[in-house]
Order: C-alpha cells, then sequence, then structure tokens
C-alpha cells in the first residue's frame, strides 16, 4: 500500500512538472492575461482578406506571403479573426529598406484593411513624408521621432485606450496620447507591400 502511495504522489509530481513547462497555444491568454496571436508555428487565428490574392505560409519562424499577381507593389493584409476594443499589442518584425508594411489596429473591415477602415501604425522608412512613416499613426499622429527599421528586427508595443493611443519603436515612445474616436473597436492586420516584410512574434493584451 506504501509502494502505492508513493508511486501515485510520484506520478502527480511528475504531471505538474510538466504542466509548468507547457506554452500557452496560439489564441489562448496567459496567466498575464497576454494572447498569442502568432507564435512562429501556425496561423490559426488569422485570414487573408477576401479575393486578396495571396498565399500565406510560415518560413523559419515568421509569416510570409506569396503575391500571385506578382505585383511588387500590391498591397495585402493578413487578419485577425478576432476584434479587440482595449489592447497592449506587441510585435516583431523585420522590413527590408524602403519596405512599405504597418499594423492596422482597431479594423472595422476585414476585407478591406486601409487606413480608411482602420487606424495604420506605419511601417514606411522612405514614405516622402517622413512625419506620418515609420513610427506614426497616419492621418491621426506624426511620429515624434523618426527612426529607421530596415535591414533589422524591430519590436512595436502599440496601447490602444478609449480615443487615446500610444505607440512605443524599439523602446522609443514615438507617439504619446494621441486622440481619435472613429474606431472604438476592430481586428488587426498586418499589411505587407512593396519590399521584404516579416512578422515573427504577434501578442496581444486586452485592458
Amino acid at each position: 500500500m506504501a509502494r502505492f502511495a508513493t508511486l501515485t504522489i510520484g506520478l502527480l509530481f511528475s504531471a505538474i512538472a510538466g504542466l509548468q513547462y507547457t506554452g500557452i497555444a496560439s489564441g489562448q491568454a496567459s496567466g498575464d492575461g497576454w494572447i498569442t496571436l502568432f507564435d512562429g508555428k501556425n496561423l490559426d487565428q488569422w485570414q487573408g482578406e477576401a479575393g486578396n490574392n495571396a498565399t500565406w505560409r510560415i518560413e523559419d519562424g515568421s509569416i510570409a506571403v506569396d503575391k500571385k499577381d506578382k505585383d511588387p507593389k500590391a498591397i495585402v493584409s493578413l487578419v485577425s479573426k478576432q476584434s479587440f476594443a482595449d489592447f497592449e499589442l506587441r510585435a516583431e518584425f523585420w522590413v527590408s529598406d524602403g519596405a512599405n508594411s504597418g499594423i492596422y489596429i482597431r479594423c472595422t473591415d476585414p476585407n478591406k484593411a486601409n487606413s480608411k477602415t482602420a487606424y495604420e501604425v506605419n511601417i514606411f522608412d522612405t514614405r516622402p513624408d517622413p512625419g506620418f512613416g515609420t513610427g506614426a499613426i497616419v492621418d491621426v499622429a506624426k511620429a515624434t521621432t523618426v527612426l529607421k527599421t530596415g535591414g533589422k528586427w524591430n519590436t512595436y508595443e502599440i496601447v490602444a485606450k478609449g480615443s487615446k493611443f500610444t505607440v512605443t519603436l524599439n523602446g522609443v515612445k514615438t507617439v504619446d496620447g494621441a486622440e481619435d474616436k472613429r474606431f472604438p473597436m476592430g481586428r488587426i492586420a498586418l499589411q505587407y507591400g512593396q519590399g521584404t516584410v516579416k512578422f515573427r512574434k504577434v501578442q496581444i493584451k486586452p485592458l
């Protein structure tokens, strides 16, 4: 009997230890409230825009896309299946020099993600108007500090709370408390335009 009890306790501790090292699956909230939308393993939490003529895949732990029309300037977006209102978003991205990309937040039309249906946190180092380039929210807030992101991995931290927005790029706050009331809720969309664009890790924490 004692031997059986010892074996049972041993199995219980093994099970607990196993749970401590089990990762949080995409789309599930961790103990601190963060939801992993992309972890480098699957695209279960995402969908392409209807008719965007693109094939999405995972390459070396990052999201990649094949544009079937082969137009290097074509812009397509991968859209989250879930909608969010108030949140903090973290995303790691890599772009080539001259790439045109961005992250749409509170996208109200999952089949047409753009700056007219969502807030566009821009990634566009060579935009003719650098104020609304990388680090800015297009048509809402210019970047207070203009940073270059081409050819390296970068981290965006975006906070949307009510009508106020804060954007931090690589630890530098580029938008601080900008206000706009057009879109109170919507989806997240990752924009792939000209050049090479990669997103490696995307997490969101509802507030």
